[in-house]
């Protein structure tokens, strides 16, 4: 499955940035970018959406640590989409898990921000 990564704005200061296929070294820099220019235009909080990639390696959790970084420096945060019982098994392993926020739906991860 080849990469795809879009991103879009829901409400004001929230960004979502859906990505979909293997996202790897190759990969990573373009979704880097992408967050960086949404704190850039003022995101104060982001959802990573991960419902529809198949692959995460190192350089990828190294751009989510990287990105809750730069908001938490701004009073925000990241929070992610992530069903995929292989993928969350990474962030439980790494013990990532409790740094983001996962949610199994796009609509509960935007639903539990209006709710903070």
């Amino acid at each position: 499955m080849d990469f795809d990564i879009a991103s879009e704005r829901p409400s004001e200061g929230v960004f979502v940035i859906s990505l979909s296929g293997e996202v790897d070294l190759y990969t990573a820099p373009e979704f880097k970018q992408q967050l960086i220019d949404a704190v850039a235009e003022g995101a104060r909080h982001v959802v990573v959406d991960l419902s529809k990639t198949t692959f995460i390696d190192s350089t990828t959790l190294g751009v989510l640590v990287g990105g809750v970084r730069r908001l938490r420096e701004k009073d925000g945060d990241l929070s992610l989409v992530c069903s995929d019982r292989n993928i969350n098994k990474i962030f439980e392993i790494t013990g990532l898990n409790q740094v983001f926020s996962i949610a199994p739906s796009r609509e509960e991860a935007l639903a539990r921000l209006s709710s903070n």
